[in-house]
């Protein structure tokens, strides 16, 4: 067969129509795959999902609970994280913790956190440090700014 425009097409791109009431042998022959009796059996019969009722679709619908705050929360970084990636006497900023991979966004902020240790003088500046963390860090020999 030659390939040419009108016979190229996408395996599988298309589903068959489903032949019913065609015989018996096609197993969806006299009642056409659609049961007995019934508003289903009949022509213009409403869909499974049209017959049920306002209130076990209210069921259905899946319940939200608690709250989900709309501001994003910052970025944590731990003093591990820290210890590994600065050079001593290197300034930190979110910006800088993003070109080096440790985080995804600065524009959502960065909390450091005191997990882990750090012995090197890091200078931070606009982060949002915790107490311990600062105090482990001024320890350290480095500095925070706001």
């Amino acid at each position: 067969m030659t390939i040419s425009a009108h016979t190229i097409h996408q395996s599988g791109a298309k589903r068959l129509k489903k032949r019913v009431g065609r015989g018996n042998a096609s197993q969806k022959g006299t009642t056409a795959g659609r049961g007995m009796k019934g508003q289903r059996a009949r022509s213009g019969g409403k869909s499974k999902t049209a017959l049920r009722g306002f209130r076990q679709s209210l069921q259905k619908v899946p319940k939200v609970r608690g709250f989900k705050s709309l501001t994003a929360k910052k970025e944590t970084v731990t003093l591990g994280t820290l210890a590994r990636i600065a050079a001593p006497g290197e300034t930190i900023t979110p910006y800088r913790l993003e070109e080096k991979g440790v985080i995804e966004d600065a524009s959502r902020g960065v909390k450091i956190v005191a997990t882990g240790t750090i012995d090197k003088p890091v200078k931070l500046s606009g982060c949002h440090v915790s107490k311990s963390a600062a105090v482990a860090i001024t320890q350290a020999g480095g500095s925070i700014e706001a």
